[in-house]
């Protein structure tokens, strides 16, 4: 194992860990799974974009009607799991150091706390919850119940780095009752969908309003820069932790409401000077500086490029997915083999394109970027932005 060092996207890519999907059974739809993924919930599953609210006054009840389980396809399950094996087979190729984390037991269900309980999910987009900043390790706060301690599937490495000399923090973990949501940004959305408003979210015993939740995935690093996606009141106050956290070490920037919450599948910076991004409109959003940089806008999307799913199935994510690329230099890039059109841009634009299959991340709600946490670059705090 080697030395925690990651400070940017695109530096030399020397240990990185790629995420698991073993045991993964349902998608839970409850409040913040649905204020998550509000924007495609909404979008992309008209027939069923339904509030749903979970009514947690009892644990007991939180088991029983205030949630709803949908199932994940076992077939589309398999197929990941040899999705992930194969983008860790290219990266070892490349010669990367390749990490997983501990795997989901199956006996591992729930995860309850005093306030509710939720289904676990396996460590599969492991970029959400943890940012490495240079040599230190940040457990960020999470926005899905059923995600609540994914980090501890990550444990076993975390210890290793910090013996090896890594600094680990983790950020205020929320109680999550639903007063700890503030629901402006879906309520202002103009997705379309929802055929009911959010408003008869329910009190609790241990409401203490307001708390900060947001994941590592807002971030775009950009050596001693940090640009970061704030929709909501409480991204905005995680964002206020970041910045007097790493104070005098990092220059936090923020934009707003580029997404509901992430925004690598918005913008992604390929090398100083090139950012690729979802349209003109994302780039024109950015920090001024960054607004100076180059940009490849990424080819729309083609309806062939995905599979057709049976009609109950939950799309997660925007067809712009596969923007979610990930560098393993700064002129090599890995691209889902599925979206030939970014291939052919990336490669016209003179990057080494190397092609990896990736069939349903429609499904699971990530890409290559997503699914993967590099903590060993070569590149250092850089100013980028002078």
């Amino acid at each position: 194992m080697l030395h925690l060092n990651s400070f940017d996207e695109w530096s030399p890519l020397r240990e990185v860990v790629v995420g698991s999907a073993e045991n993964y059974v349902s998608h839970e739809r409850e409040l913040s799974f649905d204020l998550f993924f509000h924007d495609n919930l909404a979008k992309d599953n008209t027939s069923r974009s339904e509030w749903y609210y979970p009514r947690l006054r009892s644990r007991g009840e939180a088991a029983g009607n205030g949630r709803r389980r949908t199932p994940v396809g076992t077939r589309y399950v398999e197929e990941l799991n040899e999705d992930l094996e194969g983008l860790a087979d290219t990266l070892r190729s490349l010669g990367v150091s390749v990490r997983r984390p501990r795997p989901l037991h199956p006996d591992t269900s729930e995860v309850i706390t005093p306030a509710w309980a939720a289904s676990v999910v396996p460590p599969l987009n492991i970029r959400d919850n943890t940012l490495i900043l240079g040599d230190e390790i940040i457990e960020t706060p999470p926005m899905i119940r059923s995600r609540y301690f994914e980090t501890q599937f990550l444990k076993p490495l975390f210890q290793e780095y910090f013996r090896l000399g890594a600094r680990w923090t983790v950020m205020p973990r929320p109680l999550m009752t639903d007063s700890s949501f503030d629901l402006s940004y879906v309520r202002a959305s103009s997705a379309g969908g929802p055929t009911e408003p959010i408003e008869d979210t329910l009190p609790s015993p241990y409401d203490v309003g307001l708390e900060m939740m947001f994941d590592a995935a807002q971030c775009l690093r950009l050596g001693r820069d940090i640009v970061v996606n704030v929709s909501t009141a409480h991204h905005a106050l995680a964002v206020d932790w970041l910045e007097r956290h790493v104070e005098g070490r990092f220059r936090v920037h923020r934009v707003h409401r580029l997404s509901d919450s992430h925004i690598d599948s918005m913008v992604l910076a390929l090398r100083p000077g090139l950012l690729l991004v979802r349209s003109d409109a994302v780039a024109d959003a950015l920090p001024p500086p960054l607004r100076r940089w180059d940009r490849i806008v990424a080819p729309a999307p083609q309806r062939n490029n995905f599979p057709r799913y049976e009609s109950d199935a939950l799309i997660l994510t925007s067809p712009f997915i596969d923007l979610n690329v990930l560098s393993v230099t700064p002129d090599t890039v890995l691209v889902n083999e599925a979206c030939p059109e970014l291939v052919r841009t990336l490669e016209e634009a003179k990057f080494t394109v190397v092609p990896v299959r990736h069939r349903h991340r429609r499904l699971f709600g990530g890409g290559f970027h997503c699914f993967t946490l590099d903590t060993v670059r070569e590149g250092g705090p850089e100013d980028y932005l002078a």
